[in-house]
């Protein structure tokens, strides 16, 4: 076997579809979001404005949240020392699933390294807990929601995106006394749209299944006091596991569920995605929690990072750009095209220090390639114009040479 072929011949599929990933070299200024410092690949060092960015509301370069850090770094210094059953667990991590406990309005929470494993680990882990489960899954949900329904090695019925006729006409025909998990998110972040949460608990209630909800999106932006959508929509009391993480609207790393204290016990008991790996660092809880908490009472930040997603999406509209609809503060623009949209993203950063990557196949369907925005409160008026004017100068020259209209 001729190992590196193999290795080799992979990454030139991948760039023969013109899905290959660049990762630009960055360095945030603190205090200076969305700008940030690229370093190129002859070593210059260049301002760009980054507009791909998770961290929705710039949390990550809070005061609050960067002394939080530092005072958790001052106090216990960099690392946990273990898992959470071994040494793991501090102060830190204990306050910060109380906060997001009271977030929510359950019980307990559980911490988990990132948003990814929190879904992967709780999903197949209740496979192990339900004998007979049969989970029904949104077929647009995250790869971390599809890895962990896999996990569970259980049943499975996928329903078409947020198509509730469907997913009663699986649920129905489903034997009456087998465990059901219906799994869908709130906020689809690729399209912006919204899972329709109160016909899914409508159904969950008339068939006995419970609900987990994926508010990864939309914690931090969404509801009086940034629980999410099942916040906004006065819902989270009929949500039974809800899925959220701390690596974007808050701003810093890690994930978590919320739930029932039974639900939460027999995951942390038994999710080897959990058990078996090393605690969050202390810093990060700390800042974590420090966000959150600032984030309860800063509704107008939401307020401002709503209206610039909407007069973002107005201004592209008016200047003939293909943004996808949304109901979100998700701004994707169509390209339809991999190559094209690879050498779009390229000249916006080369040439006028936009950043925006390229988002293609397998994170969206081919065809469905597009530019993914995501303006925060921090955006001006100016960095809008700015973009408007990058994108006439470079998508009609890229689509000259791609031979691809502007849709």
């Amino acid at each position: 076997m001729d190992y590196q072929s193999a290795f080799q011949d992979a990454v030139r599929r991948v760039k023969a579809e013109g899905r290959y990933r660049v990762f630009a070299d960055l360095l945030r200024r603190k205090g200076d979001f969305p700008v940030a410092r690229w370093r190129t690949e002859d070593g210059k060092v260049r301002d760009v404005t980054v507009w791909c960015s998770n961290d929705y509301l710039g949390m990550g370069q809070l005061p609050c949240v960067v002394e939080s850090m530092k005072k958790a770094i001052d106090d216990v210094g960099s690392g946990a020392g273990g898992t959470r059953n071994i040494s793991g667990t501090t102060h830190y991590h204990v306050e910060l699933e109380r906060s997001l406990a009271d977030l929510h309005q359950k019980d307990s929470a559980l911490l988990f390294t990132s948003g990814y494993i929190a879904n992967e680990a709780t999903l197949a882990t209740l496979g192990k807990i339900l004998p007979g489960l049969i989970m029904f899954s949104d077929e647009l949900n995250h790869a971390s929601m599809i890895e962990g329904v896999k996990g569970a090695r259980c049943e499975k019925r996928i329903w078409r995106h947020n198509d509730v006729a469907h997913l009663e006409e699986l649920l129905a025909a489903a034997p009456k006394d087998a465990p059901k998990v219906i799994a869908f998110e709130s906020v689809y972040s690729m399209d912006g749209d919204i899972g329709p949460l109160e016909a899914v608990c409508d159904l969950a209630d008339k068939y006995g299944a419970l609900t987990y909800l994926d508010e990864v999106h939309a914690v931090g932006l969404y509801g009086l006091r940034g629980a999410g959508i099942a916040e906004r929509d006065g819902l989270m009391d009929r949500i039974d596991i809800i899925e959220g993480t701390l690596g974007k609207a808050f701003g810093v790393m890690g994930g978590y569920i919320a739930a029932d204290g039974a639900i939460v016990d027999a995951i942390r008991s038994l999710a080897p995605g959990f058990i078996f790996t090393t605690a969050l660092p202390p810093a990060l809880a700390a800042g974590a929690r420090a966000s959150v908490e600032y984030l309860k009472a800063a509704h107008h930040l939401r307020e401002q990072h709503q209206e610039r997603a909407a007069s973002l999406k107005t201004q592209l509209l008016a200047a003939g750009y293909p943004v996808m609809p949304s109901d979100t503060h998700i701004v994707p623009v169509k390209v339809g095209d991999p190559v094209l949209c690879k050498r779009i993203s390229d000249m916006l950063l080369d040439e006028h220090g936009i950043y925006v990557q390229p988002i293609n196949y397998p994170t969206v369907p081919r065809g469905t390639e597009r530019l993914r925005l995501t303006p925060s409160p921090l955006h001006t008026d100016a960095m809008f114009d700015q973009l408007v004017e990058a994108l006439d100068d470079v998508w009609e020259r890229a689509s000259e040479q791609a031979g691809v209209a502007r849709g």
